[in-house]
C-alpha cells in the first residue's frame, strides 16, 4: 500500500507490517495504526509513521544500542493487551529527541514503545518510577553502559 511519511514522502509498505496500538500512543491517542520504516543508509535509526497522519512520525532506536543495561519488567496489563508469551516475541524501542549537533539527541528510556512483532500490535510503556530518565543522552556508549 501507498503511504505518505512526514520525512521520506510517499512510498510502498507491507501492509502486513501496519502495528495497531490500541491505546494509541499518549498524546496521540487517536494514532492506532503505525508501521516501522527504515532510514536509508542508517541502521541505529528507524520512524515509527502513523498510517493515517503523515505528520506523526517519531524517529525510534533500539536503546540498548546507548545503554547495555537498560532493563524493566512489563506489569501483566500490558502483557495481556500485546498477547506477549515469552521475551522472543518482544521488540523495543525509545522516542528520539534530535538536535543539533546531533550528538545532544536524547532518547526516551522512561516510556519505551514495546511491540509483539508476532503480533503487530504496539504500546508504549511508562516506567513509573525515577530508574530511566526522559532525556537520556544519545552521547557515545560507555563502557558499562551508566548514567
Amino acid at each position: 500500500m501507498q503511504l505518505l511519511t512526514k520525512h521520506l514522502g510517499e512510498i510502498e509498505i507491507d501492509s502486513d507490517k501496519v502495528i495497531s496500538f490500541e491505546l494509541g500512543l499518549p498524546g496521540f491517542l487517536e494514532e492506532t495504526k503505525f508501521v516501522i520504516i527504515d532510514l536509508p543508509e542508517n541502521d541505529l535509526i528507524k520512524i515509527l509513521q502513523s498510517t493515517k497522519s503523515p505528520n506523526v512520525a517519531f524517529f525510534i532506536t533500539n536503546p540498548h544500542h546507548f545503554k547495555i543495561d537498560y532493563e524493566f519488567t512489563l506489569d501483566e496489563s500490558t502483557i495481556e493487551i500485546l498477547g506477549i508469551k515469552s521475551e522472543k516475541d518482544v521488540l523495543i524501542y525509545s522516542i528520539m529527541t534530535i538536535k543539533e549537533p546531533f550528538k545532544a539527541s536524547t532518547i526516551n528510556l522512561q516510556a519505551p514503545i514495546i511491540i509483539n512483532f508476532h503480533k503487530n500490535l504496539g504500546k508504549q510503556f511508562i516506567i513509573n518510577d525515577s530508574t530511566y530518565n526522559m532525556r537520556y543522552p544519545i552521547s557515545p556508549l560507555s563502557k558499562k553502559g551508566s548514567e
